[in-house]
């Protein structure tokens, strides 16, 4: 069975074909159940259909022009940013800070650190908002099995390739579950404003 995501009409996400983990590596059983995708659960990360007592909207209501690729430009690497797919997972400017400048511009400096750290780290984003390209080539995902990890504090984080249904294809992205963002189905980072909490 091909893993597959689909969200319910202004409800929670349908998924199906792979595995289910907190961060803390706890496998979940999916079986059955829908995950919460309006922040307000007492069941977290399952549905437990407050999203229909809240008035939960699926909509998306971010601006398009913002759904772009920055270029970085060095000397033996090319650096790509799409701000509008950043989960603010922080792996970037925790973890390579003369490369991933926080407050500064350009934010990024492509040739401040060496091209294989660079690149570890681009593979750390879990939403796909960075990637990379040496000598014109785009670099690819490493592929793993289907997987849903459910960050604490923050959204799903998917891999292996899993279908979302009405989206491009795409190898890994990040999934909104706090109900805030503007570019549902994805999460663009609200959750940090919203102080949304689980576990």
């Amino acid at each position: 069975m091909t893993a597959k995501i689909s969200g319910y009409p202004n409800g929670p996400l349908s998924f199906e074909g792979g595995e289910l983990r907190r961060q803390s590596g706890e496998k979940l059983a999916v079986q059955g159940k829908a995950l919460c995708r309006c922040g307000g659960s007492k069941t977290k990360p399952f549905c437990d259909g407050t999203h229909s007592k809240i008035g939960f909207t699926d909509k998306n209501l971010a601006d398009p022009t913002k759904d772009r690729r920055d270029t970085y430009a060095g000397k033996k690497i090319t650096i790509f940013d799409n701000r509008a797919l950043c989960a603010h997972a922080g792996y970037c400017t925790d973890g390579l800070k003369e490369v991933f400048r926080y407050g500064e511009e350009p934010w990024i400096a492509p040739d401040a650190a060496a091209v294989e750290k660079v690149i570890e780290t681009i593979r750390k984003c879990p939403s796909g908002a960075l990637s990379y390209a040496i000598d014109g080539v785009e670099g690819k995902a490493p592929k793993g099995p289907p997987l849903v990890t459910v960050l604490d504090n923050g959204p799903y984080a998917v891999t292996g390739g899993i279908e979302l249904a009405g989206d491009a294809s795409r190898e890994h992205y990040t999934l909104c579950r706090c109900g805030q963002s503007k570019n549902k189905p994805l999460c663009d980072g609200s959750h940090w404003d919203a102080n949304f909490r689980d576990p």
